[in-house]
């Protein structure tokens, strides 16, 4: 079963692969697989990010996702975090329902 809400670290699941994901083509499954499991997918990128993606500017994106799950856990609302980054899993995977590795989430969305 799926949360309500899955936090992917970018840039971070992009670079689980070789070659590398397009930011595009990974928002573009992300966005697929959500509207699959009936979930919404937070995909967030630092600085700029493509179209449907959270862009953070110049906070990074492990300081965003952090305070997101901090957000997203006080609201009492279920969520995963998607990042191999152990030290965000750290920070932002302690209340998360479910952490998967970059690598894992690929081959979820058939990039893999």
């Amino acid at each position: 079963m799926t949360p309500k809400l899955v936090l992917v670290d970018g840039r971070n699941v992009q670079r689980s692969r070789w070659p590398n994901v397009s930011d595009e083509e990974l928002v573009r499954r992300c966005r697929a697989w959500a509207t699959e499991h009936e979930t919404e997918a937070e995909v967030v990128f630092d600085g700029r990010a493509p179209e449907d993606a959270i862009g953070t500017g110049r906070e990074s994106a492990d300081d965003w996702i952090a305070r997101r799950a901090t957000e997203l856990h006080v609201a009492g609302t279920p969520y995963w975090l998607v990042t191999s980054d152990r030290e965000l899993r750290r920070r932002a995977g302690e209340h998360a329902e479910r952490t998967i590795g970059g690598g894992g989430f690929l081959r979820e969305l058939g990039l893999g």
